[in-house]
């Protein structure tokens, strides 16, 4: 059993709890890895011509350094976008999903439906912050959970009664956005068992920080 939160000073990714989350993880180190590389040849040419006062009078053009920085950025762009691309259509896919659950936005509090099974549904609110025990947390905790269960093909249905949400869970590697009038899905398999939070990720009004997952 894990926590998964947002801690204080974090700069990196929370822990995965689900392959896409994993592999969400090592594109962002793949991508980030090209981006250092970059960065310290460009820094390096920049210092050696700030300090180096050598021409070459006659000099027009190069083909050769040309064709370089041609053929370079385009093959790192193409590094790029290959696994860039294969995350994309891994995320859309859904395969014979186990359990269906459809998460609702309102302002400001989800709303969940088990309809697979057993038709379960109820409404997930924030602890305010006069009711929070001492095993909660400010903002982030709530009075029905959202419980799914371990190892099993999970999608998620998306979408809203009023204005637009976002129905976000970092260590899941998904954020679906909630339209009012549309059902956006998404898929996961939890590989950890433990305690998800999140949030709405997008920007619904005055109480919009007071609406965790």
């Amino acid at each position: 059993f894990f926590l998964e939160i947002a801690t204080w000073k974090t700069i990196l990714l929370q822990d995965s709890a689900s392959p896409l989350m994993e592999q969400l993880m090592f594109f962002h180190d793949h991508t980030l890895l090209i981006l250092i590389v970059i960065t310290i040849l460009v820094a390096q040419m920049l210092f050696s011509m700030l300090f180096n006062q050598f021409i070459h009078r006659y000099l027009l053009e190069g083909q050769l350094i040309e064709m370089i920085w041609t053929i370079l950025p385009a093959l790192t762009l193409i590094l790029i976008a290959l696994p860039s691309l294969r995350l994309l259509y891994i995320m859309d896919e859904i395969n014979n999903p186990m359990l269906s659950v459809k998460a609702i936005g309102h302002q400001w509090y989800w709303s969940y439906e088990y309809s697979d099974y057993k038709n379960l549904e109820f409404d997930s609110y924030m602890i305010p912050s006069d009711e929070l025990k001492p095993y909660n947390f400010r903002l982030l905790d709530v009075d029905n959970r959202m419980v799914i269960p371990f190892l099993t093909q999970i999608r998620v249905i998306v979408t809203s009664a009023d204005v637009i949400h976002s129905w976000t869970i970092p260590s899941l590697g998904i954020k679906i956005d909630g339209t009012p009038g549309r059902l956006n899905q998404g898929n996961f398999n939890i590989n950890r068992t433990g305690l998800l939070y999140g949030q709405c990720s997008e920007i619904c009004g005055a109480n919009h920080s007071f609406m965790p997952i």
